[in-house]
């Protein structure tokens, strides 16, 4: 059994994925960006790409730059924690939406329909790793064009994958999730732990 660190590094901004690691125990440090980095060029999607891959791919980039971010500091070692969210209709990536237009677009596409909620979690220490992928199915109910413009004056939907946060206001236009609901959030608990165990800890 692997020697349990005393905390991870979270590579990540979202004040979600670190309340779901406090909520099951896991005392971490954030590890961000430099203002050098461009981190948003990382999740920009190739050609023909599928949503499995695209996912897979951005969450392995993050890794590397932020177990590069960590040596260039010399900061103390500890396992380093990256996810990465996109929801996927049909083969169609949905990303963080530019503006108020897009995000309104993005969330007529998904009015009465299923769509797939993809989570990668990567975790690395040394030259260690490990990765998982949850993938999860949601429908929504049918959404006319003045619900869709509240929710999207409301300022919610921008900077989220779909435009939508299911732990927020979209949680009313959730007729149905298959999956996981963390993971919808953006860190699969369930798969997070397990990789977790793998590096020491006992969850």
């Amino acid at each position: 059994m692997p020697t349990r660190p005393d905390f991870i590094y979270l590579a990540s901004q979202s004040p979600r994925r670190s309340q779901l690691l406090e909520q099951i125990g896991v005392p971490h440090r954030l590890l961000l960006p430099d203002a050098q980095e461009d981190a948003e060029a990382l999740e920009a999607a190739l050609p023909g790409e599928s949503p499995t891959a695209y996912v897979q791919r951005v969450t392995a980039l993050k890794l590397d730059a932020a177990l590069a971010r960590l040596k260039r500091r010399g900061l103390p070692p500890a396992p380093v924690l990256c996810a990465d969210t996109t929801v996927a209709l049909g083969r169609r990536i949905l990303g963080k939406p530019a503006d108020a237009a897009e995000a309104r677009a993005m969330l007529a596409s998904l009015s009465g329909r299923s769509h797939r909620v993809l989570t990668a979690v990567a975790l690395g220490a040394g030259r260690r790793r490990g990765a998982a992928l949850s993938v999860s199915t949601v429908r929504f109910a049918p959404l006319d064009a003045a619900r869709i413009r509240a929710y999207v004056a409301s300022g919610e939907p921008l900077g989220k994958a779909g435009a939508y946060a299911v732990q927020g206001r979209a949680a009313a236009f959730i007729a149905h999730i298959a999956g996981s609901h963390s993971g919808i959030m953006g860190l699969p608990v369930f798969e997070t732990a397990e990789l977790l165990r793998g590096f020491g800890w006992r969850l």
